[in-house]
């Protein structure tokens, strides 16, 4: 039987007992007894138990939600916890940050928020100030307040010292590169390196439940309390991890990480970039995927609106090779895909926009960090010479069993003058679109009134003389005062 093997704080780990829905984090508490690293939530939301990955393809590390990784996604890697940071008693320099700052009081939090700052001191692309949000928005501190955290942050931000962890960035040791077959108390977990042998496994295994990053099924395990018997992951699939960037098309792998797409396409489709910023935390970013957010079907996701709006294409291989179909076709119910039995998403095709083209994405939640949509919407014009409509799509989550197109209201805006009477006008017209319904996060009402501010919304910010500045979110005074490369 083979076992799992990867390093935590350097020290090699061979299990071969542990179940394969165990998440890294009981692993780390449990058998371990690392409880530094702390459970809030165990949903992805507090970030109480952020851990460290490196990464050795990309040469950095990525912080994680230990809660939502189960412990064979990390065969082959390097793990670190707040209690690997030290050395010889010597405090890491965002351990000492956060000391000298006084950002800890309860503590409760701050293991994770430590962690989050040991990734921001080898980060080499903090080079403008809503990152330094972005960075922390992902770990939630109840008593201490966010600016001796902030500060601490500042200070240690993109240092790089030259010690151990940089070292290491330098030439990784890699602990394992092949795939992996695990079974433990009779569940299994896959891994495998080729789509030849993906197809192989789901043919042995039809029921296997396929898993990218995780970050929706953790909660199944974590909330739901599911043991899943076989789990076939997609990680070990290089071939679904590349960007591809052509003239007219962008061709994003399934298995790329959020992370990675909002820093490679923010040129070439900022719209996308946009909306990644608002997706969610920095952990889930580093875990979350492009096919998983599309494959979980899910009506309120982030990705599908903006994606629809550009007229996105998926790509989906079997056993008996590709077939290509309009994402507008690839929700078939709620929770349902086009993706068929033994099959994988293996890409998505995004059109390139024309720089003349208004595109914008949208997100309307409750808060503006690690938060859950309400509404959301991709809206796409292209206009004569005329500033008449000639090319419309509207693009919408909440509003439907599905992310979908506003067919109807897409019709009405052709041959139309771009102006603010029209967008009014195409807002009564999307009550024949869709039917949304009430729940905890809004009313059909308010999603309504919603939807139609934000066609209203797209006129007034596609139209003026100047392009506004994407403000990520208010900037902490300390950021702008006290920035590095400021």
């Amino acid at each position: 039987m083979e076992a799992l093997e990867f390093s935590i704080n350097g020290r090699l780990i061979r299990e071969r007992d542990a179940s394969p829905n165990t998440t890294l984090l009981a692993y780390l508490r449990g058998p371990l007894g690392l409880t530094g690293t702390k459970e809030g939530c165990a949903e992805g939301d507090c970030g109480a138990c952020t851990c460290v990955v490196a990464d050795p393809v990309t040469a950095s590390f990525r912080a994680v939600n230990s809660c939502l990784v189960l412990l064979p996604m990390v065969h082959g890697k390097q793990v670190f916890t707040v209690e690997g940071l030290a050395d010889r008693g010597a405090l890491h320099p965002a351990q000492k940050a956060m000391s000298e700052h006084l950002g800890s009081q309860c503590g409760y939090c701050t293991p994770g928020i430590v962690m989050s700052l040991f990734e921001a001191t080898y980060r080499t692309d903090l080079d403008e100030a809503w990152k330094l949000d972005d960075q922390l928005c992902g770990n939630l501190c109840r008593c201490t307040g966010y600016r001796p955290i902030r500060e601490a942050l500042v200070e240690v931000a993109g240092t790089r010292p030259n010690d151990r962890f940089s070292r290491l960035l330098a030439a990784p040791a890699e602990v394992e590169k092949a795939g992996l077959a695990y079974q433990a108390q009779g569940e299994r977990f896959a891994t495998p390196t080729s789509l030849s042998e993906l197809f192989g496994v789901l043919e042995r295994e039809p029921d296997a439940v396929l898993v990218a990053g995780g970050t929706d099924l953790g909660l199944e395990v974590t909330k739901r309390f599911r043991r899943f018997p076989s789990l076939v992951s997609l990680e070990g699939l290089a071939e679904l991890r590349h960007i591809e960037v052509g003239t007219e098309r962008v061709r994003i792998g399934a298995g790329v990480r959020l992370s990675d797409l909002e820093s490679a396409v923010r040129s070439v489709l900022p719209p996308v970039e946009r909306m990644l910023r608002f997706f969610g935390s920095r952990q889930i970013k580093h875990r979350a995927t492009v096919g998983g957010n599309l494959c979980t079907a899910s009506p309120i996701g982030d990705l599908a609106p903006i994606l629809l709006a550009l007229d996105a294409d998926v790509v989906i291989a079997g056993p008996l090779g590709e077939k290509r179909l309009p994402l507008s076709k690839f929700f078939t119910g709620y929770r349902k895909t086009a993706v068929g039995r033994g099959e994988v998403l293996v890409a998505v095709e995004v059109p390139r926009p024309d720089p003349a083209d208004r595109v914008v994405a949208y997100k309307v939640s409750k808060r503006q960090e690690l938060d859950i949509s309400t509404v959301s919407a991709g809206l796409f014009v292209r206009l004569d010479t005329e500033r008449r409509v000639s090319i419309a799509r509207f693009g919408f989550g909440g509003m439907a069993a599905t992310p979908s197109r506003a067919a109807h209201t897409e019709a009405a805006a052709i041959g139309q003058i771009f102006d603010e009477s029209l967008m009014k006008a195409l807002g009564e017209t999307l009550d024949r679109d869709f039917t949304p319904i009430d729940d905890h996060r809004g009313s059909a009402w308010y999603r309504r009134r919603v939807a139609k501010n934000l066609l209203l919304g797209f006129f007034h910010e596609t139209s003026r003389a100047a392009a506004p500045r994407l403000e990520h979110r208010p900037t902490a005074t300390v950021c702008a005062e006290v920035l590095p490369w400021k």
